[in-house]
């Protein structure tokens, strides 16, 4: 079969208008994929779009993973299967609300410019692709698979101008056989898609709302091609301590894509967010740190749990008007299950656990995650008190993002963002040798603008200490990728960071949400299987919980806590409660 692009979309030579929306394969277990693609068929969409993020699959230098959650061409294969075509967006950039825009960490163990045309970065990209694109080549609609559009780079107009970078990537993608029709996509201002735009690529554009106008501009970047919104954002992301879950204008998306309809093509993000598992939530960066949230509901199409939202009803109606609707049977509302409360069976500090979790590593003063390489999570500085009898002052150089300061067991401050920068009084009488303890976490990496290159976590410089610096350390990482080392009978002491486990009993499995009412801050894990942060600053209150990771029978659920705030139980919901 053949794609192309003329004045339009043409699919063996026959007009083909790209009715899609974005499920990410990496935000849902393996075992819903089947669900969401056949909601999303039933809506009347024919196309389903996703990024491709390189730090699922490249999770450090030359280890790649291509299973499970991370298994692309079975997500593709599944689509075909179910009579939808692909649009795919390899980029190594990716955005989407992703730790570092879907950019490996490990990239920053370098000092080396990302999303550029320098050596170092496209020698690492080319690395990666020669092992990506053999994988996606088969998958093309040009040999007998059900891809029909690649993407260039994301958004590159609004990042920066290397023209030299663009074509670098294209080449790339050519070079791996990738023959179906490219494109790249940018928000719809002249500047950005003139920055972002390459020979051989048809430009779209990234936008919420008044498609007239947006397409007007993007009809000058089209060369007489086809218009196509490639993301026509239906709400937005949440980000801890914004005040409340954000939600898009229904009465307003709706006038929106009734336009995108009668003037060209439409990608809906999302039709489905998903879930931001793991420590793998992105941040923005303005004027403050803003990291997202667990949740990546996103008020898209379906719910983070699979569920049908009024969108779904109205956006089938207006898509009902210009193209055939399915006679799809869709599946039954997965099970929604209540446990209840649950109370701890066992705890530890991890002070306690650390020669158990970490090898320590030495240093005259302090190095990053990226530098000892780690990846995520949190990183533990721990020094002894040598000349001070007194603390008076401490000041963190070239820290992210969040530290919890101790001497001994006694919490002394903690400092979040912007308050790193600057020096802070303390007042603690200290003896020789006590130790000196920074706890730092890794709140997850910017994902979109120009501090993509300036982020590396933990502390990259050194710590003062009564205005002088105070040197040789010792430093744990902190992945907590290994819990199954605890110990969980070394011994434990109120309001200090700690692990809890706890045992639910499940005569049957089904979709449930924890809820942490009493707690401060930290992450949980169910059978291993990390579900990602809960902070009590909200506006997410309950982490959603998918049947698949549970089963019948007593069920592990450990939950690490940095704020020494712990109510002793947690308690299982049948509805969520996003803010």
């Amino acid at each position: 079969m053949k794609f192309e692009i003329r004045d339009t979309f043409y699919l063996d030579g026959e007009k083909f208008q790209i009715l899609s929306g974005s499920v990410h394969y990496f935000r849902i277990v393996p075992e819903y994929w089947r669900d969401r693609l056949i909601k999303l068929k039933s809506l009347g969409l024919n196309t389903v779009e996703t990024y491709i993020p390189w730090n699922v699959h490249e999770p450090r230098k030359g280890e790649f993973v291509f299973d499970g959650m991370a298994d692309v061409a079975g997500f593709v294969r599944l689509a075909k299967e179910l009579g939808l075509y692909v649009i795919l967006r390899p980029s190594p950039y990716i955005c989407a609300e992703w730790e570092f825009g879907g950019l490996p960490a490990w990239l920053l163990k370098e000092d080396i410019s990302v999303r550029s045309a320098s050596e170092a970065f496209l020698r690492h990209v080319r690395e990666y692709y020669q092992v990506l694109l053999p994988i996606l080549k088969p998958l093309q609609i040009t040999e007998g698979g059900n891809v029909i559009l690649m993407q260039v780079e994301n958004e590159y107009g609004h990042f920066a101008d290397d023209g030299a970078y663009m074509e670098a990537m294209r080449d790339l993608l050519l070079e791996g056989g990738i023959t179906v029709p490219l494109i790249t996509s940018d928000d719809p201002r002249e500047e950005s898609l003139r920055g972002g735009r390459v020979k051989g690529a048809l430009a779209t554009g990234n936008f919420g709302s008044h498609t007239k106008e947006r397409f007007e501009i993007l009809k000058k970047f089209t060369e007489g091609g086809p218009l196509m919104c490639a993301e026509f954002w239906v709400g937005w992301f949440d980000h801890w301590g914004n005040g409340g879950h954000r939600t898009g204008d229904l009465e307003r998306s709706a006038i929106d894509l009734e336009d995108m309809l009668k003037m060209g093509h439409v990608n809906i993000y999302m039709f489905i967010g998903g879930t931001n598992f793991g420590f793998m939530n992105g941040s923005n960066y303005y004027d403050e740190l803003t990291p997202d949230v667990t949740s990546y509901d996103y008020d898209a199409v379906l719910t983070e749990a699979g569920d049908l939202t009024p969108k779904y009803d109205c956006y089938r109606k207006i898509i009902g008007r210009y193209a055939p609707l399915p006679e799809t049977e869709l599946p039954a509302p997965a099970v929604k299950k209540a446990y209840g409360a649950v109370s701890v069976k066992e705890r530890v500090g991890l002070w306690e656990s650390l020669a158990l979790l970490a090898e320590p590593q030495e240093s005259i003063c302090p190095r990053s995650m990226e530098r000892l390489g780690q990846n995520y999570g949190y990183i533990l500085y721990t020094s002894p008190v040598r000349n001070e009898r007194k603390l008076t002052s401490i000041r963190l150089l070239k820290a992210n993002d969040r530290a919890a300061v101790f001497l001994g067991d006694r919490r002394l401050l903690t400092l979040y963002d912007r308050e790193l920068l600057t020096e802070h009084e303390l007042d603690a009488e200290a003896e020789e040798g006590q130790p000196l303890r920074i706890l730092v976490e890794n709140m997850g990496r910017v994902n979109f603008g120009p501090r993509m290159n300036e982020q590396r976590k933990g502390i990259d410089g050194c710590v003062q200490l009564n205005g002088h610096i105070h040197t040789h350390w010792q430093q744990y990482p902190l992945p907590l990728d290994n819990l199954d080392k605890l110990d969980f009978s070394r011994g434990y002491k109120e309001g200090e960071p700690a692990f809890y486990r706890f045992e639910l009993t499940a005569e049957e499995t089904g979709d449930t949400f924890l809820e942490l009412d009493g707690w401060g801050k930290g992450c949980v894990f169910v059978n291993g299987f990390h579900i990602g942060r809960f902070w009590e600053i909200g506006p997410q209150k309950r982490l959603y919980v998918p049947a698949p990771l549970l089963k019948k029978g007593v069920n592990e659920v450990i939950v690490f806590e940095t704020e020494g705030k712990a109510s002793g139980e947690i308690v299982f919901h049948d509805k969520p409660d996003i803010g």
